[in-house]
């Protein structure tokens, strides 16, 4: 019996011992998937955030529907196949540009030089069969601009505002460089912008008397990250009055977008687009340097306008082009919609992109679009085409 009472005894022990170490494993196995989980939550974590350290994004875009479909006055698509016409490409026998010339400011830093030197083989991009170093992607979004313009406008010359100190060249037919004294750092260059254009007018003021009527020519402003997508000369023509003219948008806080002014080449124009903008720089200088980064100038625009008693700024809901006499000048306002579009990031252009558009504007992030639209129209020479290419890009991490 002791034997048996024995045998019992460590039988419940070994049993006893079994649910003992049972309940203290049931925890863990319990919590087993979740712990798995999280591990597996962390090392995709740690995957993304060295993407993110190493600056890995999309080698290509990632096309959607494009917006707009079904809409009237709107490009229709079938992926990147226009199914409506534009009126886009002038022939090269055309006059268009003739007596328009496009100006904008640019220049190059003498650190984005040494780390091209420096570091030629980081930070490499690809795009179709081109890659490129920060230094070459920057060069490489200035000459798209001047090539969307001699196709659309053959005739027009293209004016680069640089910093003499940036030692700039650009060997292409019709452009000139065009150096002015001023300071381009990074955090001012909005504010010698507006500087360079104010100085660039003076010039063309004090030698107007001298040119014959075949030299003068109406100027027109831009950002360097634009496409002209159809004939800008026919602005002047079908808007015979005003003196100058900004793009306008929707927006409570910046209703005026600063990447595209038009001035018309008359002694009278440049004078009063001078003193507008000398105007926008005053404003600029003593309400807006704390953002002169960035969004300054637009700020100081929208404020110059707003001042004037007369101006109804209602007039921004509707993008239907409007005329309006500010401190003496004859100013044109045009809806950014046609003269200033810019492609959408995400889902927000539920609208699509009008179908008589003329200038694609490619903001911040987008200049890698920019490329991928000229080399697609490049590849095609079908504008229309390409428009559907921009329109269906999506939200794709092509920002440098």
């Amino acid at each position: 019996m002791n034997g048996i009472r024995s045998g019992m005894s460590i039988a419940g022990m070994k049993i006893g011992g079994g649910r003992r170490r049972f309940l203290f494993l049931l925890p863990v196995m319990i919590f087993l998937p979740y712990l798995l989980s999280v591990l597996e939550l962390h090392q995709f974590s740690t995957t993304i955030d060295q993407q993110k350290k190493h600056g890995t994004k999309s080698d290509h875009l990632i096309l959607g529907p494009a917006a707009g479909q079904g809409l009237q006055n709107r490009l229709q698509c079938q992926g990147t196949k226009s199914l409506n016409t534009t009126r886009h490409v002038a022939s090269h026998s055309s006059k268009s540009g003739e007596n328009v010339a496009f100006v904008t400011v640019f220049t190059i830093y003498n650190s984005s030089r040494e780390n091209h030197e420096n570091n030629k083989f980081s930070d490499i991009v690809t795009i179709g069969n081109s890659s490129y170093t920060k230094l070459e992607r920057s060069m490489a979004i200035l000459h798209s601009f001047i090539k969307f313009i001699q196709v659309t406008m053959p005739l027009s010359n293209v004016i680069i505002l640089t910093d003499p100190a940036s030692d700039l060249r650009v060997d292409r037919e019709k452009v000139t460089v065009y150096p002015i004294q001023g300071e381009y750092s990074r955090d001012k260059l909005m504010l010698q912008r507006i500087r360079s254009y104010i100085a660039f007018l003076t010039a063309r003021l004090e030698e107007y008397p001298t040119l014959a009527p075949d030299q003068r020519s109406h100027y027109i402003f831009t950002d360097s990250d634009i496409a002209v997508v159809d004939d800008l000369g026919q602005m002047f023509d079908e808007y015979s009055s005003f003196h100058l003219a900004l793009t306008f948008r929707n927006n409570k806080d910046q209703p005026l977008n600063s990447g595209f002014i038009a001035v018309r080449g008359t002694t009278e124009g440049l004078r009063r687009a001078k003193e507008f903008l000398t105007e926008v720089l005053k404003a600029y200088t003593e309400r807006y340097m704390k953002a002169s980064r960035m969004l300054g100038d637009q700020l100081a625009l929208a404020w110059v306008v707003r001042s004037n008693p007369s101006f109804d700024s209602r007039r921004f809901s509707k993008p239907v082009a409007f005329m309006e006499e500010l401190n003496g000048a004859s100013v044109l306002f045009l809806p950014c919609a046609l003269y200033n579009w810019t492609p959408p990031e995400g889902a927000g252009q539920f609208h699509g992109m009008p179908l008589d558009v003329k200038v694609v504007h490619f903001k911040g992030s987008r200049k890698r679009l920019m490329l991928e639209a000229w080399n697609f129209f490049n590849a095609s020479s079908n504008m229309d085409d390409m428009l559907c290419l921009i329109l269906g890009s999506g939200r794709t991490k092509y920002d440098f």
